[in-house]
């Protein structure tokens, strides 16, 4: 069976030209669309029916960084392990906790500005690790890139815990 990357005849790497995705993804799609198969038998109808959704999955998959990387990584035999491999680097430990301290105090002292600079810092974060994981993976060092893809799995559940304190904080 052929990988997300076979699918939409595009190289196997994190650097990813997102126009040739769309492109590809938009062609594959016309391929399978229920609209060709009006006449056709019901097993080729379930057919172009797993196609396009298997074509959704991959364009899902390949169009987020995260994603990309995570499958990535497995794609070349480096299981994340994240209910099991928990461990991460005493740094980043650290700073997790300073920003929980920060989530906790803005929320508390109802204070948006502090809130909107642990936003920022937070979406800086996921930049560095995102450019880190793109070139690790880029260079074939894919369980190094696996540590970091681990670490922003990390960042994205804390991204979406400082979106709900500014919906609490903005009703």
């Amino acid at each position: 069976m052929q990988n997300h990357f076979e699918l939409f005849q595009l190289p196997q790497r994190f650097t990813l030209d997102t126009s040739a995705l769309e492109q590809a993804y938009h062609e594959v799609q016309n391929q399978t669309h229920p609209d060709r198969f009006v006449n056709a038998t019901s097993a080729e109808k379930r057919v172009a029916m797993q196609w396009t959704t298997r074509a959704n999955e991959a364009y899902q998959t390949l169009k987020s960084p995260f994603k990309r990387a995570a499958y990535l990584c497995e794609l070349n035999g480096v299981a994340l392990e994240v209910e099991s491999n928990t461990a991460m680097p005493t740094a980043f430990l650290m700073q997790q906790m300073e920003w929980r301290e920060t989530l906790d105090d803005a929320r508390a002292e109802k204070n948006l500005a502090a809130l909107e600079q642990l936003d920022e810092e937070l979406r800086a974060a996921r930049r560095a690790d995102l450019q880190r994981i793109g070139v690790l993976l880029d260079a074939g060092d894919f369980q190094q890139a696996a540590q970091y893809v681990r670490q922003l799995m990390f960042l994205e559940k804390f991204g979406e815990e400082i979106g709900n304190a500014f919906a609490v904080l903005e009703s």
